[in-house]
């Protein structure tokens, strides 16, 4: 399982939200340029950027993140905001490594079939696109989680298995920016409706001890924010983990 570094922006600043909740925003000194050179200068290869404007519908921030994200090497896994087939096209043209779409999945139905047929066609989906599902008790959240789907979470699951989509971001909101501790039984769930998913898992990790724990499960990869700007993860221990993981392949 990897290790995926986490960078959330709000307002050109990099903060967390408590339980995916504007209202309760951590803003942290340090730019979004400032924390991808820490990350890639202590060799981690990927980065998880999420633009919260973006993902309200807010697109103020997009051009600043763009700027910033072409002036780096990393392989950057970005979200937030992405609503159109042809955003999903920019993206991976302009060098995106994975585009995480979200709501526009939810809410349009054609959506993902339009996107499986035009971008990536069935072998590249789950190399390209990410599909965001962010739960809070079993109920898929979007809109910056401001917003509950009626479709179940496993029927949703199976759809987009159906149209080629395999890697998924699952963040259990009642985790999310607690350092409570990972979410380890919704992806129980998830990996037992379908073992042979890639699943990123998000939300609550809060040491090396939850690290271990998803180790245990088939969980492709983690992302980590909080607890590295909380200092409960060194990025030390992020490169470390990571190079083992890489060598025991």
């Amino acid at each position: 399982m990897y290790i995926i570094p986490a960078v959330d922006v709000l307002n050109q600043k990099v903060v967390r939200l408590r339980e995916g909740d504007y209202n309760q925003v951590t803003q942290y000194e340090v730019s979004l340029e400032e924390q991808i050179e820490t990350y890639q200068s202590n060799g981690t290869e990927f980065v998880h950027i999420i633009d919260l404007n973006g993902a309200k519908g807010d697109f103020s921030n997009q051009q600043y993140l763009f700027d910033i994200i072409k002036k780096t090497d990393m392989k950057v896994q970005y979200g937030g905001g992405v609503r159109s087939i042809d955003k999903v096209k920019e993206l991976i043209d302009s060098g995106i490594h994975r585009v995480i779409v979200g709501t526009q999945a939810i809410t349009n139905p054609t959506f993902l079939e339009e996107l499986s047929k035009e971008v990536c066609n069935k072998t590249k989906c789950s190399d390209q696109v990410v599909v965001a599902i962010d739960v809070l008790d079993e109920v898929i959240k979007y809109s910056g989680w401001m917003e509950s789907s009626p479709i179940k979470l496993m029927d949703y699951v199976d759809r987009c298995l159906q149209l080629g989509f395999f890697r998924f971001l699952c963040t259990d909101i009642n985790k999310d920016g607690k350092l409570g501790g990972a979410g380890v039984d919704i992806y129980k769930k998830l990996l037992a409706h379908s073992p042979f998913i890639k699943l990123i898992a998000s939300g609550g990790i809060s040491s090396m001890a939850d690290i271990e724990e998803l180790n245990e499960f088939k969980i492709e990869s983690c992302v980590v924010g909080k607890a590295i700007y909380e200092g409960r993860i060194s990025i030390e221990e992020i490169k470390n983990w990571n190079l083992q993981m890489l060598t025991s392949l």
